[in-house]
């Protein structure tokens, strides 16, 4: 899992758009979610990962342990209770909304040499999938 470490940016985003617009992320928020290009940092401390994620306008934080779950708010504003397990090279988030009405997503950060390819899916929209690729900088 050290192999996971490290600076990443974005160098595609697949769907992007439409899974926060399926979000309920208000108009300009996803045009500066688009526009930009953010930069994934991977950390490990203590058996405690980190993923930051930073643009220009925005940085956003996600701490965990593997296998333990947790109560998060999304950067989208969901109450949600949250899981990360790793299967072989991916950390696999699985996000369960704590509110009537709001979504459940899973999303899989794939790690491959200096590639991250990050999948995300919302519960109940089987055929809809963004996928972000991420080039270790």
């Amino acid at each position: 899992m050290d192999s996971f470490k490290g600076k990443y940016e974005r160098t595609s985003a697949e769907n992007y758009e439409d899974l926060l617009k399926a979000l309920d992320v208000n108009f300009l928020l996803r045009k500066a979610a688009t526009v930009s290009t953010p930069v994934m940092e991977v950390s490990e401390e203590g058996g405690v990962w980190t993923i930051k994620t930073s643009t220009t306008l925005k940085s956003m934080e996600l701490k965990f342990e593997v296998g333990k779950e947790f109560d998060e708010t999304t950067p989208d504003g969901r109450e949600v209770t949250s899981i990360v397990t790793l299967d072989g090279n991916k950390f696999v988030c699985v996000q369960k909304a704590k509110k009537d009405g709001q979504k459940s997503t899973k999303s899989i950060r794939e790690f491959n040499g200096d590639e991250c390819v990050y999948t995300m899916t919302i519960d109940g929209m089987d055929d809809f999938v963004c996928v972000q690729k991420f080039k270790r900088v």
